[in-house]
């Protein structure tokens, strides 16, 4: 298959070196043209670390012509943050084609935006836009060109906008992830199956502290304590009150089920928190104030929640709270120009409004 990799960040490289082990026609974009300059120069190569070693792999172009990277491929896959959302969409919105499937893996609802920039661009290509739960690998870049991944996604609970164009979508992704897809229904479902907003904020807000007194920090080994996951607990469980009050039916993954032993499965499987601690690429050096927790998970994953539950009159007071407590760490008002319903243009929408347009598309 045709893949377009957009970003790159830990998880566009993974994606892309992964998919051309599989055997699929991988294309990079990059917006920075003196590091494609490089990449190209270096051969366009990626080596893939992993359980079973390293693997060289080819790459069949890397680019930073987005038109280029993106023209006749079926999948275009963008694992970038949700904040650099907004401006790649712009940048590919001209050139989607019919039958183009866009996923987002997480998203944050940033299906939304790349759905509504293609359509505020004129494009009147039939394209389908996914989100998931969490990025499909545990991975973290070791150089240049070489990244590690330390898991796989087992399951990957998958919401398609618009939710008519769902069994294309679904199986050109599954196509790529084979036996991993699981339906969940629109992008609103997929969106609030994502896992970042709820196990980041209380490590990067309950764990300030030390963030700011050590060099370097492995918050999901020392700062997952027992208290902190009780936190990650109840706001799980308001994520999951938000789910229902809008009638998506389980599974709703929940968060407790990644530390588990054993129940049911996880997106990433048995024993992914304890490999992803014994691996030590999470121990790192953490700029509180502007890290993608905090930027990302905690201003816009957590503002989405609580404007979603404002909608169905669901009670969220400690999304709530840590939008409050982040924004004072950061002295912005996080409350405030996060990423909301009507942040995406939504907010004029009621209930039924909202889920005909998941249904339908603009």
């Amino acid at each position: 298959m045709k893949i377009a990799v957009l970003g790159g960040g830990n998880g566009s490289f993974a994606a892309a070196g992964d998919f051309a082990l599989q055997g699929h026609h991988v294309r990079l974009w990059r917006r920075d043209a003196e590091l494609v300059a490089q990449h190209r120069a270096a051969g366009s190569r990626i080596v893939v670390k992993d359980s079973n070693g390293r693997h060289d792999v080819q790459l069949a172009l890397v680019t930073s012509d987005i038109a280029e990277a993106v023209d006749g491929v079926e999948l275009i896959l963008c694992p970038a943050p949700a904040f650099a959302q907004p401006d790649i969409a712009r940048l590919l919105a001209p050139h989607l084609a019919d039958g183009q499937v866009v996923f987002l893996p997480p998203a944050t609802f940033g299906s939304m935006i790349f759905a509504r920039a293609a359509h505020d661009a004129g494009n009147p290509a039939r394209v389908s836009f996914a989100e998931t739960g969490t990025l499909p690998w545990l991975t973290r870049k070791h150089g240049p060109f070489e990244v590690a991944i330390t898991i796989r996604a087992k399951r990957l609970p998958v919401g398609v906008f618009p939710l008519d164009t769902a069994p294309h979508a679904l199986a050109v992704i599954g196509l790529a992830f084979p036996g991993v897809i699981e339906p969940c229904g629109d992008a609103l479902s997929g969106a609030l199956m994502n896992a970042g907003p709820i196990i980041h904020p209380p490590l990067i807000v309950m764990n300030a502290g030390p963030i700011e007194h050590f060099e370097r920090w492995d918050i999901h080994k020392e700062g997952t304590q027992a208290a902190i996951r009780r936190v990650t607990d109840a706001l799980d469980a308001e994520r999951i009150a938000v789910r229902e009050g809008l009638g998506y039916r389980g599974p709703h993954f929940p968060l407790a089920h990644h530390y588990a032993s054993e129940g049911e499965q996880w997106m990433y499987g048995r024993g992914s928190h304890d490999r992803l601690t014994d691996s030590g690429d999470w121990r790192e050096r953490i700029v509180l104030t502007e890290h993608r927790y905090m930027r990302e998970d905690l201003r816009l994953g957590l503002s989405l929640l609580v404007s979603v539950a404002e909608l169905v009159g669901v009670a969220t007071p400690l999304a709530f709270s840590f939008l409050s407590v982040g924004g004072a760490i950061c002295g912005e008002d996080f409350l405030e120009g996060g990423r909301t319903l009507a942040s995406l243009g939504l907010g004029h929408l009621d209930r039924d409004e909202l889920q005909t347009l998941l249904r339908k598309g603009f």
